[in-house]
C-alpha cells in the first residue's frame, strides 16, 4: 500500500476512534473511499517548509546535516502544532469546528506528520472566546470574517489594511473625530447592520477609506472614516508597525473595545484588548471541506 494512503487512513482510524470534530490536511493526501465515519474533512492551502528544505540549505552552509537533524525535526513538529493551531483558529472564525478534537495531518516533501488538537486548548480561540466576553459573539465572527476576506483579496485589485473597534462605541465616538465625512450617517440601522452579509460589500468598499470603523455592541456601525484621539505613548505593539495599530491598541487600553486591524503590507490580522495583541493570524485561504 502506498504511503500516503497508509497515512490518510491510519489519520481517519485516530479520528474515529477519538470522535474528532474534523480533520485538517495540509498536502497531498486523498481520502476519498477512506471511511471517516463522516468526520469532516478540511484541506488547508499552506504548507510548512519540510525536512528535506532545511538539509539541503545546511548542506549548502557546509554544516553537517545529521548533527543538525535532532534539533530540525523537533523545530518542525513545534512548527506544525502551531500550523495546525493557527488553520483550526481561522476556520473557528469562519464557522468551522467549534470545539473537540481536530487531527491534523501535515503532509510535506520528506516527512509526515498526525497530529492530535484540542481546540479548547487553542490560545488563538481562547483568545477570541475571550473577545466575546465583551462583544456579542455573532459580532465579533462577523468581523473577523471581514477582515479576513479583506486580508485575502483586498480591494479593487490590490491591498488595503482596515481597523475596526467593536463595542464600548459610546465612548469611542467620544475619544475620535470624523476626517472625512461618516458615510454611514443617517442611514437606517438594517443597512449598517454588520450581522446582514448584504451589507458587506458596502463595509470593504469603506475599508478604501482613511480612518477606522466604529461599530457597537449590536453590530450597527455608527462610523468609517474615524479618527481616533488617543495617546499612543507607552504603548507596546510590534516594531514596523504603524500609526493604525498605535491608535487601534490605545483606544483598547481607554475603553473596553475590541480593535480589529489588517495590515496593508502581508494582510496580517490582529486583535487588541486592553492595549495587548490578543490574536495574530496571517491570512489564510478558507478550507475546502471533503465529505
Amino acid at each position: 500500500m502506498e504511503r500516503a494512503r497508509v497515512i490518510a487512513e491510519a489519520a481517519a482510524h485516530i479520528s474515529r476512534e477519538l470522535g474528532a470534530a474534523a480533520i485538517m490536511v495540509s498536502g497531498d493526501l486523498n481520502f476519498e473511499g477512506i471511511e471517516t465515519g463522516e468526520i469532516p474533512v478540511y484541506y488547508i492551502s499552506m504548507r510548512p517548509k519540510s525536512i528535506i528544505d532545511h538539509l539541503v540549505a545546511t548542506s549548502k552552509d557546509g554544516k553537517s546535516p545529521v548533527k543538525e537533524l535532532g534539533d530540525q525535526l523537533t523545530r518542525e513538529a513545534s512548527g506544525n502544532v502551531e500550523y495546525v493551531q493557527h488553520a483550526a483558529a481561522i476556520e473557528y472564525a469562519l464557522e468551522g469546528p467549534k470545539n473537540g478534537i481536530v487531527v491534523g495531518v501535515i503532509e510535506a516533501r520528506g516527512s509526515s506528520s498526525i497530529i492530535v488538537h484540542n481546540l479548547d486548548d487553542n490560545p488563538l480561540i481562547k483568545a477570541m472566546k475571550e473577545c466575546e466576553e465583551r462583544v456579542n459573539p455573532e459580532v465579533m465572527n462577523a468581523v473577523l470574517k471581514i477582515a479576513f476576506d479583506i486580508a485575502l483579496t483586498g480591494r479593487e485589485g490590490k491591498k488595503i489594511g482596515a481597523a475596526f473597534i467593536v463595542g464600548d462605541s459610546e465612548e469611542v465616538l467620544k475619544r475620535s473625530h470624523q476626517i472625512i465625512l461618516n458615510p454611514y450617517e443617517g442611514h437606517e440601522e438594517a443597512h449598517r447592520n454588520i450581522l446582514d452579509r448584504r451589507n458587506w460589500e458596502s463595509i470593504k468598499e469603506f475599508a478604501l477609506l482613511d480612518g477606522v470603523f466604529v461599530i457597537d455592541e449590536t453590530g450597527i456601525v455608527r462610523a468609517a472614516g474615524r479618527y481616533l484621539d488617543v495617546d499612543g505613548k507607552n504603548i507596546d505593539i510590534e516594531k514596523g508597525l504603524g500609526g493604525r495599530h498605535v491608535s487601534a491598541a490605545a483606544i483598547s487600553r481607554d475603553t473596553v473595545a475590541i480593535s480589529v486591524t489588517v495590515s496593508e503590507s502581508g494582510g496580517v490580522l490582529r486583535v487588541y484588548k486592553d492595549a495587548k495583541e490578543t490574536i495574530c493570524m496571517e491570512s489564510l485561504q478558507p478550507a475546502s471541506r471533503y465529505v
